[in-house]
């Protein structure tokens, strides 16, 4: 037996349906056109083709006025830190300037700088990671050497090599370490 494909092709029905909605379409059509309608229409649209073009231009110098503000932001967020750091420069400038004859007053002062400069960077956010005796962690520490140590336990950092820093809480540089066994 065979059976019935079903076809892909509409109906004759269903094209006639959609012919006689077709005339209809056209109907209504010529009755809008004919009742003066097309100027209001016609006028609102250009209305509102208007607005949206001007809600366009208003977006994009909002656009271009975020971008600005943005690379401007990028090109001056270091200005306040710098700034404070000049006064630091100076007072460098001015001890390498002067004649060493007291050595132990030349030391004072480039401790004192010292201090500033930290000072500067500490209202800056920096923070130095404390190591020294702490429960090693990889996420702020970098081990590079491990030690038998029986001042320490086991895990615990028992010399640092070299500081490791955050800024706001963000690892700057991780604290490079010895580990003890």
């Amino acid at each position: 037996m065979r059976e019935k494909k079903e076809s892909k092709r509409p109906d004759v029905e269903e094209v006639f349906e959609e012919e006689k909605f077709a005339d209809d379409d056209a109907k209504m059509a010529d009755e809008f056109e004919t009742t003066g309608d097309e100027e209001v229409t016609s006028a609102q649209e250009d209305d509102q083709n208007t607005k949206y073009l001007r809600l366009m231009a208003d977006f994009q110098n909002f656009r271009k006025r975020s971008e600005k503000e943005k690379t401007d932001i990028y090109s001056y967020a270091n200005e306040k830190l710098v700034s404070e750091l000049l006064t630091v420069l100076d007072n460098f400038e001015r001890a390498l300037g002067h004649d060493v004859e007291n050595p132990k007053s030349f030391a004072e002062g480039m401790a004192m700088i010292f201090k500033n400069f930290k000072d500067v960077l500490e209202k800056a956010g920096l923070s130095e990671i404390e190591a020294l005796g702490e429960e090693f962690d990889p996420n702020v520490h970098n081990a590079v050497m491990t030690d038998a140590s029986s001042d320490f336990e086991s895990g615990k950092v028992c010399d640092v090599v070299q500081k490791g820093y955050k800024l706001n809480d963000r690892v700057v540089r991780p604290s490079m370490v010895k580990v003890a066994e």
